[in-house]
């Protein structure tokens, strides 16, 4: 059973907090990849995908309202809005980030890679060992393997 050891990039193209957006879409383009870990003095703090810039582009959803008894309530949060907002403005990475990312270990097999990102949508899997980034498994290795097979 093939392992992420087996699949993962250990060439990692990594992003910091501090990278400006348009250098770190300027990275993603270049390279040709979906998304890259973003490394803060050594420690993996989140995941810049693609789709966190195109999100930049999109509309404002400006969030629902009842009223009730003269009273006027959001039916979403007001930290959905916030979060939403801060990445449609964002000029850094660790504003547009997916921040507390989803990591795997070496050791994780194939078809527990191929659930997350079907099930939760996560495209950019940073390999952590002993608290190290040691490699990353994108969608693209993982459609690989059906070529080897």
């Amino acid at each position: 059973m093939l392992k992420a050891k087996d699949i993962m990039s250990t060439d990692c193209i990594t992003l910091t907090p501090d990278t400006d957006i348009t250098e770190a879409a300027k990275t993603l383009l270049e390279k040709k990849i979906n998304g890259a870990p973003v490394v803060d003095e050594g420690t993996v703090v989140g995941v810049l995908c693609q789709s966190d810039l195109v999100a930049q582009q999109k509309k404002v959803t400006l969030p629902s309202f009842f009223t009730l008894l003269d009273g006027v309530f959001p039916l979403s949060s007001h930290d959905e809005l916030e979060r939403e907002m801060t990445k449609i403005a964002a000029t850094k990475v660790s504003e547009a980030m997916t921040p507390t990312p989803t990591f795997i270990t070496p050791e994780t097999s194939i078809e527990d890679i191929a659930t997350m990102m079907a099930n939760e949508k996560l495209y950019t899997l940073p390999v952590i060992d002993n608290g190290t980034l040691v490699g990353v498994v994108g969608k693209e290795d993982v459609l690989k393997t059906l070529l080897k097979g």
